[in-house]
């Protein structure tokens, strides 16, 4: 046997075995990535899902003729503006989030003072419509929170994968980047401040 053959032997294994680590490492960043994005769309999912039971139930307020008109048009337009609000899940940054997650907390908000406006007409507390869509609402918003919890672990297991030692290394050649999670809203850390005002 040729001596020059035994170094030409141990380089080619150890160039195998640094491809098939290579080849490895960037499968397992794709399925994960993949997981993200799947979790991704289902939390837009559940987001579409309260918008259009958002819009049943302003048909069905708007049947009330003496309904007070203002706070239904700011549903009506914090609605708009969550629904125009899209995250391409291929490009989900930061910034993008932000957004995304300011436009949804506006029709949390506009939402949370359309349901206490519709404590002062029992007429409509006890429409039966009413009831079943606020019911559907109260489980979109569980299934809202699940999904966005899904979407973060799944964030987390693409993230340890691309940023721990040494696949950090491979991520940065093959393009992988670290993914956004999704965080609580501003000031939610704080507890809220309860009024009761009687009339």
């Amino acid at each position: 046997m040729k001596k020059w053959l035994i170094p030409v032997i141990i380089l080619a294994v150890i160039a195998f075995g640094l491809y098939q680590w290579a080849v490895g490492f960037n499968n397992t960043a794709v399925e994960y990535e993949a997981n993200a994005k799947t979790a991704w769309a289902d939390v837009e999912s559940t987001y579409q899902r309260r918008n259009d039971l958002i819009g049943n139930l302003v048909k069905t307020v708007q049947g009330a003729a003496d309904f007070e008109r203002t706070t239904l048009r700011e549903v009506i337009e914090a609605r708009s503006k969550a629904t125009a609000t899209t995250i391409d899940a291929n490009n989900i940054t930061p910034e993008a989030l932000a957004q995304f997650q300011q436009a949804q907390t506006g029709l949390s908000s506009a939402l949370s003072r359309l349901l206490v406006t519709i404590e002062r007409y029992p007429d409509l507390k006890a429409n039966q419509n009413f009831l079943e869509l606020q019911a559907q609402l109260e489980g979109t918003e569980n299934r809202i929170n699940v999904a966005r919890d899904r979407f973060n672990e799944a964030v987390n297991i693409y993230d340890i994968h691309t940023t721990k030692f040494p696949g950090k290394l491979l991520a940065g050649l093959f393009g992988f980047e670290e993914m956004p999670r999704y965080s609580a809203d501003p000031g939610s850390e704080d507890a809220p401040d309860v009024n009761f005002e009687f009339n």
